[in-house]
């Protein structure tokens, strides 16, 4: 990405945030802007959100957004219309980020688990009583 693409994907994700975060969050949720990458030529921004929503389906809070992306893009373009040319599209996308490093450490944490089960010093004392 050039220097005006992370610049603009750097304002849109303060300002989706902020709208996002005023307008869209449903009482006891958090949604949260982690990411924004902006096509070379600036038309679309691929957003991805991260929400967390304790005792809730969070796919529901998803659909919402993706519904009204018009109207959100219409509070962003009252925020940026002079800064870029054109007001881009905006994708809204699920980051699983925080799933995977869940799913990364449960794995480590197993592997962990299953080494200590195997009992490593009872194998060192055996070797040792053979030489």
């Amino acid at each position: 990405m050039s220097i005006r693409t992370e610049k603009v994907a750097s304002v849109i994700k303060k300002d989706i945030g902020d709208i996002l975060q005023r307008d869209y969050q449903p009482a006891g949720t958090f949604i949260t802007v982690t990411q924004v990458r902006m096509t070379d030529d600036l038309s679309i921004a691929k957003i991805y959100l991260s929400v967390f929503s304790p005792n809730r389906e969070t796919e529901p809070i998803y659909e919402q957004i993706d519904e009204l992306q018009d109207e959100i893009r219409y509070k962003l373009a009252s925020k940026i219309r002079h800064q870029v040319r054109r007001i881009p599209e905006l994708l809204f996308f699920h980051d699983d980020t925080a799933e995977y490093v869940n799913k990364i450490e449960s794995l480590f944490d197993k592997v962990k688990s299953d080494r200590k089960s195997t009992d490593p010093k009872d194998d060192d004392d055996q070797v040792q009583d053979d030489s």
